[in-house]
Protein backbone atom coordinates (compact mmCIF):
# COMPACT_ATOMS: atom_id res chain seq x y z
CA UNK A 1 0.00 0.00 0.00
CA UNK A 2 3.05 2.29 0.13
CA UNK A 3 3.54 1.95 -3.62
CA UNK A 4 1.91 4.27 -6.12
CA UNK A 5 0.36 2.35 -8.99
CA UNK A 6 -0.75 3.34 -12.47
CA UNK A 7 -2.52 1.66 -15.38
CA UNK A 8 -4.64 2.32 -18.43
CA UNK A 9 -8.20 2.29 -17.09
CA UNK A 10 -10.07 2.79 -20.36
CA UNK A 11 -10.51 0.47 -23.31
CA UNK A 12 -7.63 -0.94 -25.32
CA UNK A 13 -5.94 1.40 -27.78
CA UNK A 14 -6.45 2.74 -30.33
CA UNK A 15 -9.44 4.72 -29.08
CA UNK A 16 -10.67 8.31 -29.01
CA UNK A 17 -9.49 8.75 -25.41
CA UNK A 18 -7.11 6.80 -23.20
CA UNK A 19 -7.44 7.29 -19.43
CA UNK A 20 -4.44 6.49 -17.26
CA UNK A 21 -5.17 6.33 -13.55
CA UNK A 22 -2.56 6.84 -10.81
CA UNK A 23 -3.28 5.97 -7.16
CA UNK A 24 -1.07 6.25 -4.09
CA UNK A 25 1.10 8.64 -2.09
CA UNK A 26 3.17 9.72 -5.13
CA UNK A 27 0.15 10.63 -7.31
CA UNK A 28 0.70 14.30 -6.48
CA UNK A 29 4.35 14.12 -7.54
CA UNK A 30 3.44 12.21 -10.70
CA UNK A 31 1.09 14.96 -11.87
CA UNK A 32 3.62 17.68 -11.08
CA UNK A 33 6.32 15.76 -12.96
CA UNK A 34 4.27 15.24 -16.15
CA UNK A 35 1.95 18.28 -16.18
CA UNK A 36 4.31 20.76 -14.53
CA UNK A 37 1.75 21.71 -11.86
CA UNK A 38 -0.98 20.31 -9.65
CA UNK A 39 -4.48 20.85 -11.00
CA UNK A 40 -7.19 22.29 -8.71
CA UNK A 41 -8.93 19.47 -6.81
CA UNK A 42 -11.67 17.74 -8.80
CA UNK A 43 -11.48 20.09 -11.78
CA UNK A 44 -10.46 18.96 -15.25
CA UNK A 45 -7.84 21.23 -16.81
CA UNK A 46 -5.70 20.95 -19.92
CA UNK A 47 -1.96 20.51 -19.71
CA UNK A 48 0.96 19.62 -21.95
CA UNK A 49 2.48 16.43 -20.57
CA UNK A 50 6.27 16.09 -20.74
CA UNK A 51 8.71 13.30 -19.97
CA UNK A 52 11.77 13.53 -17.73
CA UNK A 53 13.82 15.24 -20.44
CA UNK A 54 11.16 17.87 -21.08
CA UNK A 55 10.02 16.42 -24.41
CA UNK A 56 6.25 16.83 -25.01
CA UNK A 57 4.16 13.67 -24.82
CA UNK A 58 0.58 14.87 -25.40
CA UNK A 59 -1.86 17.69 -24.71
CA UNK A 60 -4.33 16.16 -22.27
CA UNK A 61 -6.99 16.74 -19.66
CA UNK A 62 -5.71 16.11 -16.13
CA UNK A 63 -7.64 15.54 -12.90
CA UNK A 64 -6.32 15.78 -9.34
CA UNK A 65 -8.42 13.78 -6.85
CA UNK A 66 -7.06 14.05 -3.29
CA UNK A 67 -7.92 11.24 -0.89
CA UNK A 68 -9.64 9.91 1.06
CA UNK A 69 -12.77 10.76 -0.93
CA UNK A 70 -11.75 8.83 -4.04
CA UNK A 71 -12.57 5.44 -5.52
CA UNK A 72 -9.51 3.83 -3.90
CA UNK A 73 -9.43 6.01 -0.77
CA UNK A 74 -5.98 7.28 -1.79
CA UNK A 75 -4.69 10.34 -3.63
CA UNK A 76 -5.45 9.81 -7.32
CA UNK A 77 -4.48 11.49 -10.57
CA UNK A 78 -5.98 10.89 -13.98
CA UNK A 79 -4.57 11.69 -17.40
CA UNK A 80 -7.13 11.78 -20.21
CA UNK A 81 -5.00 11.35 -23.32
CA UNK A 82 -5.48 10.97 -27.03
CA UNK A 83 -6.04 7.24 -27.31
CA UNK A 84 -3.29 6.20 -29.73
CA UNK A 85 -1.02 3.31 -28.80
CA UNK A 86 2.17 5.38 -29.07
CA UNK A 87 0.75 8.20 -26.90
CA UNK A 88 -0.35 5.81 -24.16
CA UNK A 89 2.92 3.88 -24.25
CA UNK A 90 4.97 7.10 -23.99
CA UNK A 91 3.02 8.38 -20.97
CA UNK A 92 3.21 4.97 -19.27
CA UNK A 93 6.97 4.91 -19.83
CA UNK A 94 7.29 8.39 -18.32
CA UNK A 95 5.32 7.32 -15.24
CA UNK A 96 7.32 4.10 -14.85
CA UNK A 97 10.53 6.18 -14.80
CA UNK A 98 9.37 8.17 -11.74
CA UNK A 99 10.54 7.01 -8.29
CA UNK A 100 7.96 5.11 -6.23
CA UNK A 101 5.65 4.33 -9.18
CA UNK A 102 4.94 0.93 -10.69
CA UNK A 103 2.42 -0.65 -13.04
CA UNK A 104 -0.72 -1.94 -11.32
CA UNK A 105 -1.55 -5.62 -11.11
CA UNK A 106 -4.93 -7.06 -12.09
CA UNK A 107 -7.67 -5.76 -9.78
CA UNK A 108 -5.27 -3.73 -7.63
CA UNK A 109 -7.28 -0.49 -7.74
CA UNK A 110 -10.40 -2.32 -6.55
CA UNK A 111 -8.42 -4.22 -3.93
CA UNK A 112 -7.20 -0.93 -2.49
CA UNK A 113 -10.78 0.32 -2.45
CA UNK A 114 -11.72 -2.76 -0.40
CA UNK A 115 -8.77 -2.45 1.98
CA UNK A 116 -9.53 1.24 2.53
CA UNK A 117 -13.19 0.55 3.31
CA UNK A 118 -14.67 2.09 0.16
CA UNK A 119 -16.44 -1.15 -0.74
CA UNK A 120 -17.00 -4.42 1.08
CA UNK A 121 -16.26 -7.89 -0.23
CA UNK A 122 -19.79 -8.58 -1.47
CA UNK A 123 -19.75 -5.32 -3.45
CA UNK A 124 -16.34 -6.24 -4.91
CA UNK A 125 -17.70 -9.61 -6.02
CA UNK A 126 -20.63 -7.84 -7.63
CA UNK A 127 -18.25 -5.51 -9.46
CA UNK A 128 -16.30 -8.51 -10.78
CA UNK A 129 -19.56 -10.02 -12.05
CA UNK A 130 -20.53 -6.68 -13.61
CA UNK A 131 -17.29 -6.55 -15.59
CA UNK A 132 -17.91 -10.10 -16.83
CA UNK A 133 -21.64 -9.60 -17.59
CA UNK A 134 -22.62 -10.41 -21.17
CA UNK A 135 -26.42 -10.34 -20.93
CA UNK A 136 -28.92 -7.85 -19.58
CA UNK A 137 -30.02 -10.21 -16.80
CA UNK A 138 -26.40 -10.72 -15.69
CA UNK A 139 -25.82 -6.96 -15.74
CA UNK A 140 -28.85 -6.17 -13.59
CA UNK A 141 -28.04 -8.84 -11.01
CA UNK A 142 -24.37 -7.83 -10.78
CA UNK A 143 -25.31 -4.15 -10.50
CA UNK A 144 -27.58 -4.90 -7.54
CA UNK A 145 -24.75 -6.70 -5.74
CA UNK A 146 -22.12 -4.09 -6.65
CA UNK A 147 -24.48 -1.31 -5.57
CA UNK A 148 -24.66 -2.69 -2.04
CA UNK A 149 -28.22 -4.11 -2.03
CA UNK A 150 -27.14 -7.38 -0.42
CA UNK A 151 -24.50 -5.71 1.78
CA UNK A 152 -27.07 -3.39 3.35
CA UNK A 153 -29.29 -6.37 4.08
CA UNK A 154 -26.41 -8.25 5.74
CA UNK A 155 -25.65 -5.14 7.83
CA UNK A 156 -29.29 -5.08 8.96
CA UNK A 157 -29.16 -8.78 9.85
CA UNK A 158 -25.93 -8.20 11.75
CA UNK A 159 -27.38 -5.25 13.69
CA UNK A 160 -30.38 -7.36 14.73
CA UNK A 161 -28.03 -10.15 15.72
CA UNK A 162 -25.99 -7.79 17.92
CA UNK A 163 -29.18 -6.70 19.66
CA UNK A 164 -30.08 -10.33 20.32
CA UNK A 165 -26.55 -11.00 21.58
CA UNK A 166 -26.90 -8.10 24.02
CA UNK A 167 -30.10 -9.68 25.38
CA UNK A 168 -28.46 -13.03 25.98
CA UNK A 169 -25.39 -11.37 27.53
CA UNK A 170 -27.72 -9.69 30.00
CA UNK A 171 -29.04 -13.11 30.97
CA UNK A 172 -25.49 -14.36 31.47
CA UNK A 173 -24.38 -11.29 33.45
CA UNK A 174 -27.37 -11.18 35.77
CA UNK A 175 -28.28 -14.84 36.01
CA UNK A 176 -28.94 -14.51 39.74
CA UNK A 177 -31.65 -11.90 39.14
CA UNK A 178 -35.00 -13.67 38.83
CA UNK A 179 -36.36 -10.94 36.55
CA UNK A 180 -33.67 -11.53 33.93
CA UNK A 181 -32.73 -15.17 34.39
CA UNK A 182 -35.12 -16.45 31.73
CA UNK A 183 -34.93 -15.63 28.04
CA UNK A 184 -37.97 -13.68 26.89
CA UNK A 185 -40.27 -15.59 24.53
CA UNK A 186 -39.93 -12.77 21.99
CA UNK A 187 -36.23 -13.63 21.78
CA UNK A 188 -37.05 -16.99 20.20
CA UNK A 189 -39.57 -15.39 17.85
CA UNK A 190 -36.94 -12.92 16.65
CA UNK A 191 -34.39 -15.68 16.10
CA UNK A 192 -36.88 -17.69 14.04
CA UNK A 193 -37.87 -14.64 12.00
CA UNK A 194 -34.22 -13.93 11.16
CA UNK A 195 -33.57 -17.58 10.29
CA UNK A 196 -36.64 -17.56 8.01
CA UNK A 197 -35.29 -14.52 6.13
CA UNK A 198 -31.99 -16.30 5.57
CA UNK A 199 -33.84 -19.39 4.36
CA UNK A 200 -35.65 -17.31 1.75
CA UNK A 201 -32.33 -16.09 0.38
CA UNK A 202 -30.86 -19.59 0.40
CA UNK A 203 -33.80 -20.80 -1.69
CA UNK A 204 -33.16 -18.23 -4.44
CA UNK A 205 -31.48 -19.16 -7.73
CA UNK A 206 -27.68 -19.03 -7.52
CA UNK A 207 -25.28 -16.68 -9.28
CA UNK A 208 -23.41 -19.58 -10.89
CA UNK A 209 -26.47 -20.55 -12.91
CA UNK A 210 -26.87 -16.95 -14.04
CA UNK A 211 -23.18 -16.70 -14.92
CA UNK A 212 -23.01 -20.00 -16.84
CA UNK A 213 -26.45 -19.71 -18.42
CA UNK A 214 -29.57 -21.86 -18.29
CA UNK A 215 -28.34 -25.30 -19.47
CA UNK A 216 -30.49 -26.76 -22.26
CA UNK A 217 -29.46 -30.18 -23.55
CA UNK A 218 -30.75 -31.54 -26.86
CA UNK A 219 -31.03 -35.33 -26.65
CA UNK A 220 -32.39 -38.23 -28.64
CA UNK A 221 -31.30 -41.09 -30.91
CA UNK A 222 -29.10 -40.61 -33.99
CA UNK A 223 -30.62 -38.67 -36.89
CA UNK A 224 -33.39 -37.17 -34.76
CA UNK A 225 -32.55 -33.62 -35.90
CA UNK A 226 -30.70 -32.53 -32.75
CA UNK A 227 -27.77 -30.80 -34.46
CA UNK A 228 -30.00 -29.02 -36.98
CA UNK A 229 -32.26 -27.71 -34.23
CA UNK A 230 -29.19 -26.81 -32.13
CA UNK A 231 -27.79 -24.71 -34.99
CA UNK A 232 -31.15 -23.00 -35.43
CA UNK A 233 -31.41 -22.11 -31.73
CA UNK A 234 -27.88 -20.69 -31.51
CA UNK A 235 -28.23 -19.14 -34.99
CA UNK A 236 -24.88 -20.49 -36.16
CA UNK A 237 -23.44 -23.56 -37.85
CA UNK A 238 -21.91 -24.69 -34.58
CA UNK A 239 -22.58 -28.42 -35.03
CA UNK A 240 -21.94 -30.61 -38.08
CA UNK A 241 -25.16 -31.97 -39.55
CA UNK A 242 -25.29 -35.12 -41.67
CA UNK A 243 -27.72 -37.97 -42.46
CA UNK A 244 -25.01 -40.40 -41.37
CA UNK A 245 -25.80 -41.81 -37.90
CA UNK A 246 -23.23 -41.02 -35.21
CA UNK A 247 -21.92 -37.81 -36.81
CA UNK A 248 -21.98 -36.00 -33.47
CA UNK A 249 -19.37 -37.75 -31.31
CA UNK A 250 -18.88 -35.24 -28.51
CA UNK A 251 -20.81 -32.57 -26.65
CA UNK A 252 -21.00 -29.26 -28.54
CA UNK A 253 -21.76 -26.28 -26.28
CA UNK A 254 -22.62 -22.73 -27.29
CA UNK A 255 -23.58 -19.83 -24.96
CA UNK A 256 -26.34 -17.62 -26.35
CA UNK A 257 -28.48 -14.77 -25.03
CA UNK A 258 -32.19 -14.88 -25.92
CA UNK A 259 -34.17 -11.77 -24.98
CA UNK A 260 -31.39 -10.80 -22.56
CA UNK A 261 -31.45 -14.20 -20.81
CA UNK A 262 -28.23 -16.27 -20.80
CA UNK A 263 -28.46 -19.82 -22.14
CA UNK A 264 -25.97 -22.61 -22.65
CA UNK A 265 -27.22 -24.96 -25.39
CA UNK A 266 -25.59 -28.39 -25.65
CA UNK A 267 -25.82 -30.75 -28.62
CA UNK A 268 -25.08 -34.36 -27.72
CA UNK A 269 -24.25 -37.65 -29.39
CA UNK A 270 -27.20 -39.76 -30.53
CA UNK A 271 -28.31 -42.16 -27.80
CA UNK A 272 -28.47 -45.84 -28.68
CA UNK A 273 -27.80 -49.03 -26.75
CA UNK A 274 -25.32 -50.70 -29.07
CA UNK A 275 -22.36 -49.35 -31.01
CA UNK A 276 -19.08 -50.94 -32.04
CA UNK A 277 -17.35 -47.60 -32.24
CA UNK A 278 -15.49 -46.82 -28.97
CA UNK A 279 -15.38 -43.07 -29.79
CA UNK A 280 -19.15 -42.99 -30.30
CA UNK A 281 -19.60 -44.90 -27.02
CA UNK A 282 -17.56 -42.23 -25.21
CA UNK A 283 -19.77 -39.58 -26.80
CA UNK A 284 -22.91 -41.39 -25.62
CA UNK A 285 -21.54 -41.63 -22.08
CA UNK A 286 -20.82 -37.90 -22.09
CA UNK A 287 -24.30 -37.21 -23.39
CA UNK A 288 -25.77 -39.18 -20.47
CA UNK A 289 -23.67 -37.08 -18.09
CA UNK A 290 -25.00 -33.85 -19.61
CA UNK A 291 -28.58 -35.09 -19.24
CA UNK A 292 -27.98 -35.37 -15.49
CA UNK A 293 -26.56 -31.82 -15.30
CA UNK A 294 -29.16 -30.14 -17.49
CA UNK A 295 -31.60 -27.51 -16.30
CA UNK A 296 -33.84 -28.62 -19.17
CA UNK A 297 -33.74 -31.44 -21.72
CA UNK A 298 -35.27 -31.11 -25.18
CA UNK A 299 -36.13 -34.69 -26.15
CA UNK A 300 -36.22 -35.38 -29.87
CA UNK A 301 -36.60 -39.15 -29.58
CA UNK A 302 -39.62 -41.49 -29.50
CA UNK A 303 -42.65 -40.60 -27.40
CA UNK A 304 -42.34 -43.46 -24.95
CA UNK A 305 -38.67 -42.81 -24.18
CA UNK A 306 -38.96 -39.15 -23.13
CA UNK A 307 -37.11 -38.64 -19.79
CA UNK A 308 -39.09 -37.27 -16.82
CA UNK A 309 -39.46 -33.46 -16.83
CA UNK A 310 -37.97 -33.22 -20.34
CA UNK A 311 -39.80 -31.36 -23.07
CA UNK A 312 -41.05 -33.71 -25.75
CA UNK A 313 -40.20 -32.01 -29.06
CA UNK A 314 -41.48 -33.14 -32.44
CA UNK A 315 -38.62 -32.09 -34.69
CA UNK A 316 -38.43 -32.28 -38.48
CA UNK A 317 -42.20 -31.82 -38.63
CA UNK A 318 -41.91 -30.75 -42.29
CA UNK A 319 -40.06 -33.92 -43.28
CA UNK A 320 -42.07 -36.28 -45.51
CA UNK A 321 -42.96 -39.51 -43.75
CA UNK A 322 -41.87 -38.35 -40.29
CA UNK A 323 -43.66 -39.97 -37.36
CA UNK A 324 -45.97 -37.52 -35.57
CA UNK A 325 -45.97 -37.45 -31.76
CA UNK A 326 -49.17 -37.70 -29.76
CA UNK A 327 -48.72 -34.73 -27.40
CA UNK A 328 -45.45 -32.90 -28.04
CA UNK A 329 -44.80 -29.64 -26.24
CA UNK A 330 -43.62 -28.12 -29.53
CA UNK A 331 -43.65 -29.08 -33.19
CA UNK A 332 -40.75 -27.48 -35.02
CA UNK A 333 -38.86 -27.44 -38.27
CA UNK A 334 -35.34 -26.10 -38.03
CA UNK A 335 -35.19 -25.83 -41.84
CA UNK A 336 -38.34 -23.78 -42.42
CA UNK A 337 -38.45 -22.11 -38.99
CA UNK A 338 -41.92 -23.48 -38.23
CA UNK A 339 -42.57 -23.39 -34.46
CA UNK A 340 -39.11 -22.02 -33.59
CA UNK A 341 -40.47 -18.69 -32.39
CA UNK A 342 -42.87 -20.34 -29.94
CA UNK A 343 -40.10 -22.67 -28.73
CA UNK A 344 -37.76 -19.73 -28.05
CA UNK A 345 -40.50 -17.82 -26.20
CA UNK A 346 -41.21 -20.87 -24.05
CA UNK A 347 -37.49 -21.32 -23.31
CA UNK A 348 -37.09 -17.67 -22.30
CA UNK A 349 -40.14 -17.77 -20.00
CA UNK A 350 -38.93 -20.99 -18.35
CA UNK A 351 -35.39 -19.71 -17.87
CA UNK A 352 -36.61 -16.41 -16.42
CA UNK A 353 -38.56 -18.32 -13.79
CA UNK A 354 -35.49 -20.39 -12.87
CA UNK A 355 -32.93 -17.57 -12.87
CA UNK A 356 -32.73 -14.57 -10.50
CA UNK A 357 -35.33 -11.92 -11.27
CA UNK A 358 -34.17 -8.76 -13.07
CA UNK A 359 -32.37 -6.45 -10.64
CA UNK A 360 -32.23 -9.11 -7.91
CA UNK A 361 -28.85 -9.88 -6.36
CA UNK A 362 -27.87 -13.55 -6.59
CA UNK A 363 -25.60 -15.38 -4.15
CA UNK A 364 -22.41 -17.00 -5.36
CA UNK A 365 -20.98 -20.20 -3.90
CA UNK A 366 -19.00 -18.44 -1.14
CA UNK A 367 -21.89 -16.23 -0.10
CA UNK A 368 -24.36 -19.13 -0.14
CA UNK A 369 -22.04 -21.26 2.04
CA UNK A 370 -21.61 -18.52 4.65
CA UNK A 371 -25.30 -17.67 4.71
CA UNK A 372 -26.05 -21.38 5.15
CA UNK A 373 -23.65 -21.48 8.12
CA UNK A 374 -25.44 -18.52 9.71
CA UNK A 375 -28.82 -20.11 9.06
CA UNK A 376 -27.74 -23.42 10.61
CA UNK A 377 -26.44 -21.66 13.73
CA UNK A 378 -29.64 -19.64 14.18
CA UNK A 379 -31.97 -22.55 13.43
CA UNK A 380 -30.42 -24.57 16.27
CA UNK A 381 -30.99 -21.87 18.91
CA UNK A 382 -34.77 -22.29 19.54
CA UNK A 383 -34.11 -25.82 20.82
CA UNK A 384 -31.45 -24.72 23.31
CA UNK A 385 -31.93 -23.87 27.00
CA UNK A 386 -28.35 -23.05 28.02
CA UNK A 387 -27.64 -19.30 27.54
CA UNK A 388 -23.97 -20.09 26.89
CA UNK A 389 -24.88 -22.32 23.94
CA UNK A 390 -27.31 -19.71 22.67
CA UNK A 391 -24.60 -17.05 22.86
CA UNK A 392 -22.24 -19.32 20.92
CA UNK A 393 -24.84 -19.86 18.20
CA UNK A 394 -25.27 -16.10 17.86
CA UNK A 395 -21.50 -15.66 17.69
CA UNK A 396 -21.17 -18.23 14.89
CA UNK A 397 -23.86 -16.47 12.89
CA UNK A 398 -22.14 -13.12 13.43
CA UNK A 399 -18.80 -14.55 12.25
CA UNK A 400 -20.51 -15.74 9.05
CA UNK A 401 -22.01 -12.27 8.46
CA UNK A 402 -18.60 -10.66 8.99
CA UNK A 403 -17.04 -13.04 6.47
CA UNK A 404 -19.77 -12.21 3.95
CA UNK A 405 -18.70 -8.57 4.01
CA UNK A 406 -14.97 -9.32 4.13
CA UNK A 407 -14.29 -8.35 7.72
CA UNK A 408 -12.65 -11.73 8.25
CA UNK A 409 -10.96 -13.19 5.21
CA UNK A 410 -7.69 -14.62 3.87
CA UNK A 411 -5.14 -13.27 1.42
CA UNK A 412 -5.52 -16.35 -0.80
CA UNK A 413 -9.23 -15.69 -1.18
CA UNK A 414 -8.60 -12.03 -1.95
CA UNK A 415 -5.95 -12.96 -4.52
CA UNK A 416 -8.43 -15.27 -6.27
CA UNK A 417 -11.20 -12.66 -6.29
CA UNK A 418 -9.23 -9.62 -7.44
CA UNK A 419 -7.34 -11.72 -9.97
CA UNK A 420 -10.65 -11.84 -11.90
CA UNK A 421 -10.40 -8.11 -12.59
CA UNK A 422 -8.57 -6.59 -15.53
CA UNK A 423 -5.47 -4.43 -15.06
CA UNK A 424 -6.59 -0.86 -14.52
CA UNK A 425 -9.67 -1.76 -12.44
Amino acid sequence: MTDTIFALSSGAAPAAIGVIRVSGPQANAAMRALAGRLAPPRRAVTAVLRDGSGAPLDRALVLWLPGPHTATGEDCAEFHLHGGRAVIAAVEAALAALPGLRRAQAGEFTRRAFINGKIDLAEAEGLADLLAAETELQRQSALALAGGTFSRLVEDWRARLLHLSAEIEAVLDFAEDDDIAAVDERFTWNIRALADELAEWLARPRAERLREGFRVVLAGPPNAGKSTLFNALVEAEAAITSPIPGTTRDVVARPVALAGVPFLFLDTAGLRDETADPIERTGIDRAQGELARADLVLWLGPDGQCPPLAWNIEAQCDRPGHEAKAHPRHRVSALTGQGLGHLREDLVATARAALPRPGEAALNQRQHRLLDEAHAALSAIPGLDDPLLIAEGLRLARVAFDALLGRTTTEDMLDALFGRFCIGK
